[in-house]
């Protein structure tokens, strides 16, 4: 199909330049290896899908994009609210994107984070600030307080199922790199205004049973 497409379009300056990104990319299909460095083509629709490597017997792999997410720490009633969220492109190793993280926390929040907690996937992170950073199963410098907010640090666990499951990060369906950010921040965002729903929800219902209270204790009031 590719030679066909060659030999019909040669010559016609205008059907080359249609069809040279689709020929580009039907090449890499074509030429790419089981063991090639460098990024490879896995879907047609959407040459921008990585394939992930979990490291879990059930699931080796996953095919899509990295997503870094980093939410509050300390328990709440209300929830973990969702501090920073982005894509991640190139299939980075997690402990290099630690300081770009930190940095989104910090600019959107105007707080650099006084503790921050990894997993640990983590080791060897390029944070300038390494005394702040407390990985899983660490041992060294912890203090019980410190072990206790470190074992919170599951909790965002749920906060990251729930976005795939409820906010559609497990599955994005806009097109490009540029989407894969927008769909990241469109999930962040909708996970804390869940939240903040439920939070409302809550609200509304106190002040309308107050107002029954109210309303009905001014009808039996004797006049």
């Amino acid at each position: 199909m590719i030679r066909d497409i060659d030999r019909k379009t040669a010559g016609d300056a205008s059907l080359e330049g249609a069809f040279r990104n689709e020929l580009a990319l039907a090449r890499g299909v074509r030429d790419q290896q089981q063991r090639q460095v460098g990024p490879k083509v896995y879907l047609l629709h959407a040459p921008e899908v990585e394939c992930i490597g979990k490291g879990k017997p059930h699931k080796p792999y996953e095919f899509g994009c990295k997503v870094a997410v980093a939410t509050t720490n300390a328990r709440a009633p209300g929830g973990q609210f969702v501090t920073y969220i982005g894509a991640l492109h190139g299939n980075p190793y997690d402990g290099h994107t630690l300081k770009d993280t930190v940095a989104g926390v910090t600019a959107i929040t105007g707080l650099e984070p006084e503790r921050t907690f990894v997993d640990k996937g983590y080791r060897g992170h390029d944070y300038d600030q390494p005394s702040r950073v407390f990985r899983s199963g660490q041992k060294r410098g912890l203090t019980p307080r410190i072990k206790r907010s470190l074992r919170r640090r599951s909790a965002i666990e749920p906060v990251i199922g729930h976005m795939k499951e409820d906010g559609r990060l497990g599955r994005n369906f806009l097109s490009s790199r540029r989407g894969d950010r927008l769909n990241a921040i469109l999930c962040g965002v909708g996970q804390n205004v869940r939240l903040l729903l439920r939070w409302f929800e809550l609200l509304l219902r106190l002040f309308l049973a107050w107002l029954y209270k109210a309303v009905f204790f001014r009808r039996l009031s004797p006049a």
